[in-house]
C-alpha cells in the first residue's frame, strides 16, 4: 500500500532532499510550506503542494483534516534569526516560537489522531545540535531544545500506541539558514568538527528517512546527533 508522508519546509534544504526520497521511494508526499516560489521540487504525481503559514498554528486542525490520512510525519520546517537576546523584537520572538515548536506540537496532536486509529505511525522531527549545547540565538535554542523534549513526550505518549517518534539534531547544514550565522561562528565551528565542514542537506536528509521508514521500532523517543563531532569535543 501506497504511504503518504507530511513534509513541512519540503521546498528546499534539507527538506527538499526529504521530499526528494520519498519521491524516489514512490510514497505520496505532502510538502507544506508558506511559497513554492523558485524550489526545486521534481515534477512526480505523488507530489502534493500546499501552501500554508504554520505560523497560523490555531488552523493547523483545519489543514489536517483537508490533507486527510498522514502515515509519516516529518516535522522539518523551522526558522533561525541570530539576533542578540537582548535586541530581540516581541514579532521576532512570537515568530520563532510558532513555527519551530507550536506548529510541531499541533501536528503531531492531529495526525497522531489517524495514526492512534491504524495502530501505526512514524513521526521525525528536525531539531539541532542547539537544542543540546545552547545557541547565541537563545530562542532558537530553547525552540529546538523544547523539540527534541516534545519528541520525548510525545513517544511516551504515543509509543504504546503503535506510534515510533524520534529526532536528529544536527549541526550547521549548507542550507539558506547558514547566510544569518556570522562569519566568525562559521569558522570556529568548522574548527571543532572532525572533517573541517559542514554537513550537507543529504546526509541529514538519509538519516531523517531511516528513522521514518526503515530503523526499527524500538529507537523510539530518541535524538540522534549529525555533528561530526561538534557535541563531544
Amino acid at each position: 500500500m501506497n504511504k503518504t508522508v507530511l513534509v513541512t519546509g519540503g521546498n528546499k534544504g534539507i527538506g527538499l532532499e526529504v521530499t526528494r526520497k520519498f519521491l524516489a521511494m514512490n510514497y505520496t508526499v505532502i510538502v507544506v510550506a508558506r511559497s513554492f516560489e523558485g524550489c526545486d521540487l521534481p515534477e512526480s504525481d505523488n507530489l502534493v503542494k500546499k501552501s500554508f503559514d504554520l505560523t497560523d498554528v490555531e488552523k493547523i486542525p483545519e489543514l489536517i483534516a483537508e490533507l486527510g490520512a498522514i502515515d509519516i510525519l516529518i516535522n522539518n520546517a523551522g526558522v533561525m534569526h541570530s539576533l542578540p537576546f537582548d535586541q530581540y523584537p516581541a514579532e521576532k520572538k512570537n515568530n520563532i516560537l510558532k513555527l519551530n515548536i507550536e506548529a510541531p506540537v499541533a501536528l503531531i496532536r492531529e495526525v497522531s489522531k489517524y495514526m492512534v486509529g491504524q495502530g501505526s505511525g512514524r513521526i521525525v522531527n528536525n531539531a539541532s545540535i542547539a537544542g543540546h549545547i545552547g545557541h547565541p540565538d537563545v530562542w532558537y535554542g530553547i525552540t529546538k531544545a523544547g523539540l527534541i523534549n516534545a519528541t520525548k513526550s510525545f513517544a511516551k505518549l504515543l509509543g504504546p500506541q503503535g506510534i515510533v517518534i524520534n529526532a536528529v539534531a544536527p549541526g550547521p547544514v549548507e542550507t539558506d539558514m547558514l547566510a544569518v550565522i556570522p562569519e566568525a561562528r562559521k569558522a570556529a565551528i568548522k574548527k571543532i568538527v572532525f572533517t573541517g565542514r559542514f554537513a550537507k542537506p543529504e546526509e541529514v536528509a538519509k538519516a531523517i528517512v531511516w528513522l521514518a521508514t526503515e530503523s526499527p521500532a524500538y529507537i523510539n523517543g530518541t535524538c540522534t546527533d549529525i555533528n561530526d563531532g561538534a557535541y563531544v569535543r
